[in-house]
């Protein structure tokens, strides 16, 4: 029933994607904001000290309750080894509240951090924040997704799903962002840019 469901989902929304007044991101050599925020196992989670250590890989993400977010965290998480060994740190960021982190957890396996953006902050920051109309969340409520429910205090905001890498001098070295939901940016492209 799940997957009828989705299944349904993905053929009616990509007709609202075109209501939406998205924000354009940051660009390549800018600098990027640092930020600071709890992660899942209560730690807290620092841009710059992360730097410290090499490249770091933000991306931000919509919800547990979107498939292709799922299925992008979990392609991270299965090749974070390689990752890792070109010394590179991965965080994700959601609008999410911390139950919810812990559903999208409990599908992807993730193991690096997730961090809520409590008060969308750090997507404010790098410009990925979008406020959804309320034609839209009314057609997302018929599929069972409430983002009151799902986001807490957030509310009915999400982020464009973007990919940013940020070296260790602070700037944005590659930047992946499309407003298309269903489009997601490749590991190999990410490995390709550490």
């Amino acid at each position: 029933m799940k997957r009828i469901i989705n299944g349904i989902l993905l053929l009616v929304m990509p007709f609202f994607v075109e209501a939406q007044g998205f924000p354009n991101g940051l660009s390549e050599k800018s600098k990027a904001p640092n930020f600071s925020a709890i992660d899942q196992s209560g730690n807290n989670f620092e841009l710059s000290k992360a730097l410290k250590k090499g490249a770091v890989i933000v991306v931000f993400y919509r919800g547990q309750w979107c498939p292709y977010c799922n299925r992008q965290l979990k392609a991270i998480q299965d090749s974070l080894s390689m990752i890792l060994a070109k010394g590179a740190t991965v965080v994700a960021i959601s609008p999410e509240k911390p139950d919810n982190i812990a559903k999208t957890i409990e599908k992807t396996k993730v193991s690096f951090p997730i961090l809520l953006d409590d008060g969308m902050k750090i997507m404010s920051e790098y410009q990925v924040k979008f406020a959804v109309d309320t034609a839209t969340q009314t057609r997302y409520k018929k599929f069972g997704i409430d983002f009151a429910e799902a986001n807490g205090s957030n509310g009915a905001n999400l982020p464009v799903p973007a990919v940013y890498i940020i070296n260790n001098k602070g700037e944005i070295t590659f930047r992946y962002f499309d407003t298309d939901y269903r489009k997601r940016v490749s590991v190999g492209e990410l490995l390709s840019h550490l």
